[in-house]
């Protein structure tokens, strides 16, 4: 028996803000929207998935009410190109924390709701 991998990151979100969810995680960060089965749909929330054949990202956002931003917990996201995404991420006035890390170029943004979420991008 062992652990082989994630299958998806679950974030909270407030209820009816569908539309800012996918501003962020489709229109800025690029991971595209995916349909939630029509069962899981009637809860509110919206799912975000890419596959690049070597690695798949899936963040799922649930609605919680009353809902808590995760400020510490995080995934933390490798990014190829982090500072063309950081670039646009200023852009559209999301604040950009810098954080070193040894090996890494790293920051830290908040998603709309105030859930805290790690970039990476691994020195080569």
């Amino acid at each position: 028996m062992s652990i082989v991998g994630i299958e998806h990151v679950q974030l909270a979100m407030p209820p009816g803000r569908e539309v800012d969810a996918q501003a962020f995680y489709e229109g800025l960060l690029g991971l595209p929207r995916v349909p939630k089965p029509a069962h899981l749909e009637v809860r509110g929330g919206c799912w975000f998935e890419s596959d690049s054949g070597t690695s798949a990202v899936k963040i799922h956002l649930g609605v919680e009410d009353p809902f808590r931003p995760a400020r510490k917990a995080h995934p933390a996201l490798l990014v190829h190109d982090l500072a063309a995404l950081v670039e646009r991420l200023r852009a559209a006035g999301v604040t950009v924390r810098d954080e070193p890390l040894e090996g890494y170029d790293r920051v830290y943004v908040d998603d709309p709701f105030g859930n805290r979420l790690e970039l990476l991008e691994p020195h080569t």
